[in-house]
């Protein structure tokens, strides 16, 4: 047995090559996390937590879905069971977690954050709960600590269009974040008039923030133009829309107003007016990004709330979401055909959750690409159940093969986690592994120079060139 821990300083490293890439030319990069869900009220508030229970399994439908996948009851997953019951119940779940991602990201959250090597398990529990506990107390253990830490430099959170922006404007004007928080417009809501009562109270919210009486459609459109300029006021240079799939659907503006109108009494809408309305929203989205320069981003294929007892008991992000299969290829392609046509195909970023549509999306964006920047249409980081060493290594052999692995943007942590940040870590070992084992084989120049510039890009430069953040390339 290996007097070595788990987590080292070479971990999933498996070559000189590996090593040398990842220690010279990645490791001390800061990070950009362009795509999260980090809550910008415990930024600004520099929120604390009271154990590792809350830090951990508070929001985490990943660790929930695992435990329930181990026999864990729901009292000690989303219940009111107290925290050291709670952590004990992850902790016996760990050992049963080989090859699943919750395996490596958490052993590597706890040697990064809390300097604890031991593998958690029932043995170990007590100790770490008590050793994480007593590190959290830490003056420096906080939001705003752990993002430092972290050096992270910019973070872009994901914000309803109905949304103040108070906190981001908090942080903003307070010289002591070293970090950019900037909002990200996800205007899912706006596209959703099959779901009534829900889309009615949504369109009402929507006009008091825009300070605009919504009677019709065309007031409709120009709130979601008021509050995108608010947004676009206020640093936000990113829009994210999380879809089933891509509409793009023929239609008139006649029939839209109608369906809106429709939507708005109460009425219940056939498939091709939902679909019809909803290419015509993913339609002047696009175009309002483009306006104003904005990056576009497309989360796809994801089949949610599949639990309908989870659900009617918890609500939507618990854990039972997966992977959808709807047809994709064709409404994409028509939808970016017919942006850019007209000039107004902002720069777009498409992240397919299922893994059959890898080298769809890594062909895609090859016709797109007009030569007005490097790497214009992005194959996203793998996401969701996909943001782990098979599928990231999936995801980057469909670039590299079919377009520019070189001008990818990277990873992101896609998480409600201020923990998560070693995620940024865990691509970057894989991303150096890859390359330097090709090196090695010969699939590759054996010229470190290049591909540790190549490294560097992928994991900060190319970010701080295509994002409008204010950063250095």
């Amino acid at each position: 047995m290996s007097d070595r821990p788990f987590i080292h300083d070479d971990f999933l490293l498996e070559g000189n090559t590996a090593r040398e890439l990842y220690h010279r030319f990645a490791a001390s990069l800061p990070i950009i996390d362009y795509h999260c869900h980090l809550p910008p009220e415990e930024v600004s508030g520099d929120k604390r937590w009271s154990s590792i229970t809350e830090a951990w399994l508070g929001g985490d439908h990943y660790k929930w879905r695992a435990m329930r996948s181990n026999g864990v009851d729901e009292a000690l997953v989303t219940g009111d069971a107290g925290d050291w019951e709670k952590f004990e119940a992850w902790a016996a779940t760990m050992p049963k977690l080989l090859g699943n991602p919750l395996y490596h990201w958490t052993h590597l959250e706890l040697a990064r954050y809390f300097g604890v090597t031991d593998l958690l398990g029932p043995g170990t529990a007590r100790d770490i709960f008590d050793r994480c506990n007593a590190r959290l107390a830490e003056a420096e253990f906080s939001a705003r600590g752990l993002i430092e830490r972290s050096n992270v430099v910019a973070i872009c959170t994901t914000d309803d269009p109905c949304d103040s922006l108070e906190h981001h404007a908090a942080v903003a004007a307070d010289d002591s974040v070293s970090c950019k928080l900037l909002p990200a417009w996800r205007p899912d809501k706006a596209m959703m008039p099959e779901l009534g009562d829900a889309f009615h109270a949504w369109v009402e919210a929507l006009g008091a923030a825009a300070d605009i009486e919504i009677a019709g459609f065309d007031e409709f459109e120009a709130a979601l133009r008021a509050r995108h300029a608010f947004f676009h006021e206020r640093g936000c240079r990113l829009s994210d829309h999380g879809l089933d799939t891509f509409y793009a659907e023929g239609y008139t503006e006649t029939e839209v107003k109608a369906i809106f109108a429709k939507a708005r009494v109460g009425g219940e809408l056939a498939a091709d007016e939902v679909a019809k309305f909803k290419s015509h929203m993913l339609y002047l989205f696009g175009v309002m990004d483009a306006e104003r320069g904005w990056v576009q981003q497309y989360h796809f294929g994801a089949l949610r709330n599949n639990s309908a007892r989870l659900f009617a008991q918890l609500g939507p992000d618990v854990g039972c979401d997966s992977i959808g299969d709807w047809p994709v290829a064709v409404p994409m392609s028509r939808l970016f055909s017919r942006l850019d046509a007209e000039g107004l195909l902002a720069k777009t970023i498409l992240y397919p959750l299922n893994p059959r549509d890898n080298e769809l999306v890594g062909a895609m964006i090859g016709n797109f690409q007009d030569g007005s920047s490097a790497g214009k249409m992005q194959f996203g980081s793998g996401w969701w159940f996909n943001d782990q060493l098979d599928g990231m290594l999936r995801q980057m052999e469909a670039l590299a093969q079919l377009g520019l692995l070189s001008r990818f943007v990277g990873m992101l942590t896609d998480s409600r986690s201020f923990l998560s940040f070693t995620r940024h870590e865990y691509f970057r070992r894989i991303l150096c592994n890859k390359l330097g084992s090709e090196m090695e084989r010969g699939l590759l120049p054996h010229d470190l120079e290049l591909l540790g510039a190549t490294v560097a890009d992928i994991c900060y430069h190319n970010a701080a060139g295509y994002f409008d953040f204010g950063l250095e390339g």
